[in-house]
């Protein structure tokens, strides 16, 4: 069960807050400067001793538990090495009004973030189905004025009923539908729904953008949503982590034969967006 202490109960201090702040101005190229990141994570999260951190990042609240969840850890101490590139294109695409959907949302990171920039007419949907983090999520979006993020605990998936999700317990961020990596997972049994459905349940006519990191089960996804959505529906705008070795179709090639290329890749995502609105025959 997450903490549900008031915000700010675990402000940084002391050693732990200067290296916070050290971490935080290193540059993003550097080889070195990652190197020295680690390190000074590692004695920072030794120092905390399983305790959380109430910190403000991306313009927003968070409270950040940097011990089972990569995504925790780099956005407490080293924000500016998450996904830079995928969020600069976020910010200078979608508008006030946007509808952003964060599929595998983990904490809130990416639907903070443009919550944080869009206005109180923007909708964001923030999904994510594993109970512990999802706690973590709904408390984060808590402490927060945006009004405009929606928690919804389900997986997204090429049907709908209950799955079987695997829990990476050292890294919780890649948990996923399919079994992922070679140690031993935890499992949990989740509701989940079809992306057609969850449009359809939470009335959503149009979408701007879509993030899906999903660890492996992209293709489960965008296969019957893009098969069976309207063409309205389909996002102008696609950020999905490149699972590639584990995708059961050529999930790219079907993407352009709906209309998308490809305007991006770094080391972990692909992004594409829509230019062609014509549906394959």
């Amino acid at each position: 069960m997450t903490d549900t202490s008031p915000y700010g109960t675990y402000a940084p201090t002391g050693l732990v807050a200067r290296i916070a702040e050290r971490t935080q101005k290193l540059p993003e190229q550097s080889w070195r400067a990652r190197r020295m990141a680690m390190f000074l994570r590692r004695l920072a999260i030794s120092m905390l001793r399983g305790r959380p951190l109430d910190v403000e990042r991306y313009g927003a609240r968070m409270r950040l538990h940097p011990y089972n969840n990569n995504c925790e850890k780099k956005v407490l101490f080293t924000p500016q090495f998450f996904d830079p590139q995928e969020r600069a294109l976020l910010k200078q695409r979608l508008a006030d009004d946007a509808v952003f959907l964060d599929i595998g949302a983990n904490i809130g990171a990416y639907a903070l973030f443009v919550a944080a920039f869009t206005g109180p007419r923007a909708r964001i949907l923030a999904v994510e189905p594993q109970p512990d983090v999802f706690d973590r999520l709904t408390f984060n979006i808590g402490q927060n004025p945006f009004g405009t993020v929606k928690a919804i605990a389900c997986a997204v998936a090429d049907k709908g009923g209950e799955l079987t999700l695997f829990i990476d317990p050292r890294n919780r961020g890649e948990s996923s539908v399919k079994i992922v990596g070679t140690h031993k997972n935890a499992t949990v049994r989740v509701p989940a729904v079809t992306l057609v459905d969850l449009c359809r349940s939470e009335r959503i006519e149009r979408i701007d953008a879509i993030k899906l990191d999903v660890e492996g089960a992209e293709d489960l996804i965008l296969e019957p949503f893009l098969r069976d959505a309207p063409a309205s529906l389909l996002p102008s705008l696609l950020i999905i982590e490149n699972g590639a070795d584990q995708w059961q179709t050529d999930l790219q090639s079907l993407l352009h034969q709906y209309g998308y290329r490809q305007i991006a890749r770094t080391r972990l995502n692909l992004m594409f967006e829509r230019t062609d609105g014509v549906r394959p025959a």
